[in-house]
């Protein structure tokens, strides 16, 4: 499995109202990021602050400029304080290959089980502990 490459492959495909915040980070983005906590509607997110309509996609995606590189590049603004969807995922191996992640490799399909515990071990840091 190799590293994340910043595709943003996830946060196009989810960021268009796929997404849930959990209770306590709109809470949180109320009070310490009342930037984030615009675009939350009735504990929803992702919706356009001034007109309230669902947005289709993230608004704290933005592209990377290239560098000479033939593949685009996305970073998160709020990546320190992404909605918790963001900081689980991925969280199974057929959920990458589904969304076509660039982190796996021929050799993880081959190998599921294994390729599924070095993702637990990679994601360990971010997922509670009843997703480990």
């Amino acid at each position: 499995m190799k590293e994340c490459n910043s595709c943003g492959k996830c946060c196009i495909k989810y960021g268009d109202g796929g997404l849930s915040a959990s209770e306590s980070d709109i809470e949180m983005w109320e009070i310490f990021r009342p930037d984030i906590y615009r675009y939350v509607r009735n504990s929803e997110i992702w919706f356009d602050p001034e007109n309230g309509e669902s947005l289709t996609r993230c608004p704290w995606l933005r592209q990377i400029p290239s560098q000479g590189e033939s593949k685009t590049r996305y970073s998160c603004d709020i990546y320190l304080d992404r909605p918790e969807d963001c900081r689980h995922y991925p969280s199974h191996i057929d959920e990458m290959h589904r969304d076509e992640c660039e982190m796996l490799e021929l050799k993880d399909l081959v190998k599921p089980r294994q390729a599924q515990k070095k993702l637990d071990h990679l994601m360990s840091e971010s997922r509670p502990p009843y997703l480990k």
